[in-house]
């Protein structure tokens, strides 16, 4: 039985349902109808198809909501068989009490006929629906099984071509990586002749470079080592000439010193002398003046030490203060 088939297993099932369903709830509401009518209140009147509708609404949730557990393959316990149960005796209650009340038999007989069907038609129907699920479920194992199987052997097949595939290519890659091998070998070989031979080659002129490199740094050493000894000599005659130079420097501070000093004791006993009562000859004068000029004494004072004029003495000063325009003028009253 393929799916095709319980599909329309099912519609009739649920078209049967529905059908009897729908009969017993018209035929409740017509039967139900009257006997509310007659037991309320004659202003309500108009209520009595409310009671019959509710119930009957009941049964179509129950019979609904069976159907959905049913295809979901779910339980709901014991509250949907309560609920089932009880609005199938209500509406079996409800639809025989008018003859029951007036114990007529044959009318509790004939109005019980939709209620029980619907009963039995609820009841039969989750059966039939639980049934149906259960054999799709097992259908559908049983063709997901054979699915399966026909995909394992597929990929056994197809793993087979692939094994046989790669076997044919690992030994045409063999027997292409063995050839390989020998003509690398014969390369190899050759390689390492001609490899040989240029070794050979290239340690005859690594010989002959390091011969005359060792040559060529016999002789560098040696004219360093001539470089050297004259740097050495150099500096050893620089050294010296540094030293004789550094004599003859102190050599000719001392003999400054020595100047500064006998030429400070000429000016001090010059200085000491006092004032001259007389003229003083004028070499003896230019001496006092000067020494007085290099002392920072006055012109006035420089007068009365040497008896000249504080004039004559002024120029004396401005001749040391600036020697070369004394130099021009002596140049000129030479010329």
């Amino acid at each position: 039985m393929n799916s095709v088939q319980t599909r329309s297993a099912e519609r009739a099932l649920s078209g049967g349902t529905w059908l009897i369903v729908c009969g017993a709830m018209l035929y409740s509401i017509l039967t139900v109808t009257p006997l509310m009518a007659e037991h309320t209140a004659e202003e309500w009147d108009w209520t009595a198809p409310i009671l019959p509708l509710v119930v009957d609404a009941a049964v179509v949730i129950v019979v609904k909501l069976d159907d959905v557990l049913a295809r979901l393959g779910g339980d709901g316990g014991r509250w949907p068989i309560t609920l089932r149960w009880m609005t199938g005796l209500m509406t079996l209650a409800l639809n025989t009490a008018d003859s029951a009340l007036k114990k007529d038999l044959v009318g509790v007989a004939v109005h019980s006929v939709a209620p029980l069907l619907l009963i039995v038609t609820a009841e039969t129907s989750l059966a039939y629906r639980r049934a149906i699920a259960s054999a799709v479920a097992a259908l559908e194992a049983q063709q997901r099984a054979e699915r399966e199987r026909r995909e394992q052997a597929e990929r056994e097949r197809a793993q087979q071509a692939r094994t046989e595939a790669r076997e044919e290519r690992e030994h045409a890659a063999m027997l292409a990586r063995e050839q390989r091998e020998h003509e690398a070998r014969l390369a190899r070989e050759t390689a390492d002749r001609e490899e040989r031979q240029r070794r050979e080659e290239r340690e005859a002129r690594e010989r002959a470079e390091a011969a005359e490199r060792e040559a060529r740094e016999r002789r560098e050493r040696e004219r360093e080592q001539r470089e050297q000894d004259r740097l050495r000599r150099e500096q050893q005659a620089r050294q010296q000439a540094e030293a004789t130079q550094r004599e003859r420097a102190e050599e000719a501070e001392r003999e400054r010193r020595q100047r500064e000093e006998r030429a400070a004791r000429e000016r001090a006993a010059l200085l000491e002398r006092g004032p001259a009562e007389v003229k003083l000859p004028e070499a003896e004068a230019r001496r006092i003046v000067s020494a007085a000029f290099e002392s920072g004494l006055s012109v006035r004072q420089a007068a009365e030490l040497c008896g000249w004029s504080v004039g004559w003495v002024s120029a004396r000063y401005a001749e040391h203060r600036d020697p070369s325009a004394h130099g021009a003028e002596l140049a000129i009253a030479s010329n």
